[in-house]
C-alpha cells in the first residue's frame, strides 16, 4: 500500500523515468479530453475508486467528488466556463508501491492553479486541483512588489504614513469596506493579510482590545501543542530560532506585530451587535459597538472567523448558585496561582482540562479531574515523530518540503480515505507507548482512539474535541498526582461536586473544561437564529461518528466556502488551517469584489441546525 506522510509502511521505489512516462501519458490524455469537451472520455481516465478534490479552481467551492460518475458530473457542471488548459508536469514524478505521483500546473479562464495527481494502474486514484491566483489580480509579490516610494521632487508628496492614516480614518466611515471579518484571532488576522495583499478593503472587528488578546487572556500555562513548522502564518514565517511550542503570550505578541506589519485595518474593543443582509442592495448592514460608539458598516461580504468553536459550553447544574467557591469555564480560567493549597475539581478530560489540572498541581492545589467520556491521548513527542514529522519538522524542511508543499500534500488526501491512512500511525504509537497507556488505564482513565481507531486528527476534523496532546499532565493522572473521578455531575452543594454514583468531591474551585458549541451558535446571536439555521451546522465531515452526524459531506461543513446564505462565510481552524485555507477564501472574496463570474458547483445543503 502506498504511504501517506506518517505511515510506517516501507516503500518500493521504481525508476523515475517510468513514473514520468506514466504521468505524462495520463496528463496528455486528460488535457485532450478536456479540450475536446469529452466528459465521458475524461472520466474514463479515473479508476473505479477515485477522488477529485477541488479547491476553488473548477467549482468556486471546496468540494470532493467520488467515483467516475462524480468526476463526470463535476466536469459537465464546470468544464465549459472553466476552460482548463496548459496542464504541465512540474518537477519529477515519483513512484512507490505501484502508485505514481506528480505535481501539476494548469490554467483556467480566470486563474492559475496547482494540481497533485496519484495514478494506480495507469488510472487516476486521487486528483487535487487548487486555484493559486486570479489572472489580472495577482498579488504584488517578488517581481510585482511595490516600489514603496516615489523618487523625484513632488510638493504634493503623500508619505506611506499619511496614506495609512487617511485609510484608517476613512474606512468604515466615509468609505465602506468590501469585507467585514468578525473575529480578530489568528483566523481573522490570516485572512485579513491575504485580502490586504489582494487589494480588498477589509475591516476586522474584535471585541478584545489588542490583537493576540484571545491568547493572552487564557490561563497562563497555555502553550501551542502543535509544533512551529505547522503553525506559520501567511507571508511571515516564524524565525528559525522560534520555539517549537510557543507560549501563549509570545503568540499573542507575534499576532499583534503581524497585524501592524501587514497593515491590517483592525478594530479592537469592537463588538458586533447585529448583521442583516439587504437582498436588494446586495450588501450587509453590520452594527458594531466600537469602544462605546455605535458604527454601522455596509460590506458586500461578511466573514465569521471564530476559530473552531463558538460559545463556551457552560453546563448549569442544580445547586450551581449555592456553591460558595469559584466556578468558571476554562476559557475564563485566570491561572493556577490563586489556588495553592485549595481543592480544585476540573470537569472534563481533554486538552484544556489536562493543561489546567497540570498547572493547578504545579501551583500546589489538590486537583481532581472528572472524566465524563473517553479521551484520545497522544504523547506530543510521538505525534511529532509519527503524525507530523514527515511534513512539518526540521527534517522535512531539510528534505525540501516547504510549508506550501506540506500543506498541498496534506490537502491532496481526500477526507473519505484519510482515516485509513491515519490508523497505521496510531497503531504504531499505541505499540510504542504501550506502557504509558497501560498506566493510564490502570489509573482508571478511559482511553479511545476514535470510533474507528483513526486517532486524534480525525477526531479534530470530525468534532473538534475529545483528545489531549500530552505534554505531561497525563502522567500526573497516571501516577495519581491528579486524582481521577468518573461519571456525570448531578449537582453542586456549597462545597462539593456530586457525581451520579454518589461520589462527593470537596471543592474550592470548579473549572468547566466542557468545550465549546458550534461557531454557528455564536453567529446566531448576530445574524439571527433563522439565518443561522438556514446555513446549518459548521464544522465536521458528516462521518456518522460520535458528535459528527451524517450525511457524508466530503469537506468541512460550511468552512471557507459558499454557504446557503449569500455573501456569508466561515473561516478558522488551527493555525495550519487558518494559513492554508485563507488563500482560497480570499480568492473567492476577491473574485466577487472584482465582478469575476463565480458559478458555484455543488453548493452544500444544510442538514443540521446550529
Amino acid at each position: 500500500m502506498w504511504r501517506i506522510a506518517g505511515s510506517e509502511a516501507p516503500l518500493t521505489i521504481d525508476h523515475p523515468a517510468e513514473a514520468t512516462t506514466r504521468a505524462d501519458t495520463w496528463l496528455t490524455a486528460f488535457q485532450d479530453a478536456l479540450s475536446a469537451r469529452d466528459v465521458e472520455r475524461a472520466a474514463s481516465l479515473f479508476a473505479d475508486e477515485c477522488y477529485w478534490r477541488d479547491l476553488v479552481s473548477f467549482t468556486w467551492n471546496l468540494l470532493t467528488v467520488e467515483g467516475r460518475d462524480g468526476v463526470a458530473d463535476l466536469l459537465r457542471g464546470t468544464l465549459e466556463h472553466t476552460d482548463p488548459r496548459n496542464f504541465t508536469i512540474t518537477g519529477e514524478p515519483s513512484e512507490a508501491d505501484g502508485v505514481t505521483e506528480a505535481w501539476l500546473s494548469f490554467e483556467t479562464a480566470t486563474g492559475r492553479g496547482t494540481g497533485h495527481l496519484r495514478l494506480a494502474d495507469g488510472k487516476a486514484w486521487t486528483l487535487l486541483t487548487t486555484l493559486d491566483e486570479l489572472k489580472g489580480h495577482e498579488e504584488p509579490r517578488k517581481q510585482r512588489r511595490p516600489k514603496g516610494t516615489e523618487h523625484g521632487a513632488n510638493r504634493d508628496r503623500v508619505t506611506w504614513l499619511e496614506q495609512r492614516e487617511a485609510e484608517q480614518a476613512e474606512l468604515g466611515h466615509t468609505r465602506q469596506p468590501e469585507v467585514v471579518v468578525i473575529g480578530g484571532g489568528q483566523g481573522g488576522i490570516a485572512l485579513g493579510a491575504r485580502l490586504r495583499q489582494l487589494g480588498v478593503p477589509t475591516i476586522i472587528v474584535e471585541r478584545n482590545e489588542r490583537p493576540g488578546d484571545s491568547w493572552r487572556k487564557r490561563y497562563k500555562s497555555l502553550a501551542l501543542h502543535d509544533p512551529v513548522w505547522y503553525d506559520h502564518l501567511p507571508y511571515l514565517p516564524f524565525p528559525d530560532n522560534w520555539p517549537v511550542f510557543a507560549p501563549k503570550d509570545k503568540i499573542g505578541d507575534w499576532l499583534e506585530m503581524y497585524t501592524k506589519v501587514m497593515e491590517l485595518n483592525y478594530w479592537g474593543s469592537t463588538t458586533a451587535r447585529s448583521a442583516t443582509y439587504d437582498e436588494k442592495a446586495q450588501q450587509w448592514e453590520v452594527v458594531v459597538d466600537r469602544a462605546g460608539e455605535e458604527v454601522t458598516l455596509r460590506p458586500r461580504q461578511l466573514v465569521f472567523a471564530l476559530g473552531v468553536s463558538g460559545k463556551p459550553n457552560v453546563p448549569v447544574f442544580p445547586g450551581h448558585d449555592r456553591f460558595l467557591g469559584d466556578q468558571h469555564h476554562s476559557s475564563q480560567h485566570p491561572g493556577a496561582d490563586a489556588y495553592a493549597g485549595k481543592k480544585a475539581v476540573v470537569i472534563g478530560s481533554n486538552n484544556s482540562a489536562h493543561d489546567i489540572c497540570g498547572a493547578l498541581w504545579e501551583a500546589g492545589a489538590d486537583v481532581t479531574m472528572v472524566q465524563r467520556s473517553s479521551t484520545c491521548v497522544i504523547k506530543s513527542d510521538s505525534l511529532m515523530e509519527h503524525g507530523l514529522g514527515p511534513l512539518y519538522s526540521e527534517q522535512a524542511v531539510a528534505s525540501g518540503v516547504d510549508t506550501r508543499t506540506a500543506d498541498l500534500v496534506f490537502a491532496s488526501l481526500p477526507y473519505r480515505i484519510m482515516a485509513d491512512f491515519q490508523k497505521p500511525v496510531y497503531d504504531t504509537i499505541r505499540e510504542q507507548d504501550a506502557d504509558f497507556y497501560e498506566k493510564l488505564e490502570r489509573a482508571g482513565f478511559d482511553l479511545d482512539f476514535g470510533d474507528d481507531d483513526s486517532g486524534l486528527f480525525m477526531k479534530y476534523l470530525r468534532r473538534g474535541s475529545g483528545y489531549y496532546i500530552d505534554v505531561g499532565a497525563a502522567q500526573l493522572v497516571a501516577d495519581g498526582s491528579v486524582k481521577l473521578a468518573k461519571g456525570q455531575v448531578t449537582e453542586l452543594t456549597e462545597r462539593e461536586v456530586v457525581l451520579d454514583d454518589g461520589t462527593r468531591l470537596e471543592a474550592d474551585l470548579v473549572v468547566y473544561a466542557t468545550g465549546f458549541r458550534s461557531m454557528n451558535g455564536l453567529a446566531a446571536d448576530i445574524i439571527g437564529q433563522e439565518m443561522a439555521d438556514r446555513v446549518g451546522k459548521v464544522w465536521g465531515l458528516g462521518s456518522g461518528t460520535t458528535k459528527d452526524p451524517g450525511p457524508w459531506e466530503g469537506e468541512q461543513r460550511n468552512m471557507w466556502k459558499p454557504t446557503q446564505q449569500k455573501a456569508l462565510w466561515f473561516h478558522g481552524g488551527n493555525l495550519h488551517q487558518s494559513r492554508h485555507y485563507s488563500l482560497y477564501l480570499a480568492l473567492q472574496l476577491k473574485a466577487r469584489a472584482e465582478g469575476v463570474p463565480t458559478p458555484v458547483y455543488g453548493l452544500q445543503a444544510s442538514h443540521h441546525t446550529s
